[in-house]
Order: structure tokens, then C-alpha cells, then sequence
């Protein structure tokens, strides 16, 4: 079982917010993160402020979250993982 607990709920999404080391850094998480959600064919709303990134994830045609935003989310955390990012303090 996957665990979310970096993610919160929010309504008929989760979220959740990323720190990397430097611009760049967010820049090659986001690249990442597009990767695996064109493979996926499920696009997360993504909002980078310098070395910030907010993510949400919904199933938009399906009116909320299903397991597609639960896989994503774990694809998410590993790329994070491997950029050595996190969330904030």
C-alpha cells in the first residue's frame, strides 16, 4: 500500500508542496514529473516559484481523485526523492 502521507487532501484533490536545492534542481523535477505523466496519460497541475513547487493531483473527467492520482503521487515522491528534495521545514 502505497503512503501518502506527504500529500494532503484538499476537496476532490491532494497536494502537496516541494523544496528543492536551487532553480535548476526544480526545473529537472518538474522535467521528470512530466515524463512519467505523459506515460501515464494524467497531467498534474504544477505551480514553481523559484525553487518551490506546488503539485495537485485530480482525475478531472472522473470528478476527483482515483488510483491514477495515488500512482502519480508515488511517482512523484520517488523523482523528489532522487532529486534530494523535500518538503518544507
Amino acid at each position: 500500500m502505497y503512503d501518502a502521507s506527504e500529500w494532503r487532501r484538499d476537496g476532490d484533490t491532494i497536494r502537496r508542496t516541494v523544496v528543492a536545492r536551487d532553480f535548476r534542481t526544480a526545473i529537472a523535477i518538474v522535467n521528470d514529473i512530466a515524463e512519467q505523466a505523459e506515460a501515464l496519460n494524467h497531467h498534474p497541475d504544477i505551480d514553481i516559484r523559484w525553487r518551490t513547487l506546488h503539485l495537485t493531483l485530480t482525475t478531472h473527467d472522473a470528478g476527483g481523485l482515483t488510483d491514477l492520482d495515488y500512482k502519480l503521487a508515488a511517482r512523484i515522491d520517488a523523482i523528489v526523492a532522487d532529486h534530494e528534495a523535500g518538503s518544507p521545514q
